[in-house]
């Protein structure tokens, strides 16, 4: 083989395919510890990035943020296709990097796993996202 050729896999791996869902990582199952506050919403804002000014508001204690397939997809070129994973725990979120291409940054600095607290920003790819617990 020379190397300059092109090899293709065949069948291309779960996470390869257009077609991924979040559904197919083989992550943990959600502990009792994971669970969304009563009395708050827990959202998240763009601050900055494509998608600006957009608003998910968290409707399971587990969410996997990155590109089409996962549980809340973002439109920036920089951001994997399953990037980070966010575990709300009542009154703080446990943010984990998936070994993503670019990192996850919190504070300026590129981390594995961090714990955010109500109004804390964090920044995959290009954008910056900010976790609030508004009340219901």
């Amino acid at each position: 083989m020379r190397p300059d050729q092109t090899v293709v896999i065949s069948p291309l791996p779960s996470f390869a395919r257009a077609t991924a869902t979040s559904s197919n990582l083989k992550l943990p199952p959600i502990d009792e510890g994971m669970r969304l506050p009563q009395k708050a919403n827990v959202v998240l804002s763009i601050v900055s990035g494509p998608e600006k000014g957009k608003v998910h508001k968290l409707t399971k204690p587990r969410v996997v943020l990155g590109r089409q397939g996962s549980d809340i997809p973002l439109n920036d070129a920089e951001i994997s296709r399953y990037h980070c994973v966010l575990e709300v725990r009542e009154t703080y979120i446990n943010l984990k990097d998936m070994d993503s291409t670019n990192g996850t940054f919190f504070d300026e600095e590129r981390v594995r796993a961090a714990i955010l607290q109500n109004g804390a920003e964090f920044r995959i790819g290009t954008s910056l996202i900010r976790v609030s617990f508004e009340p219901k």
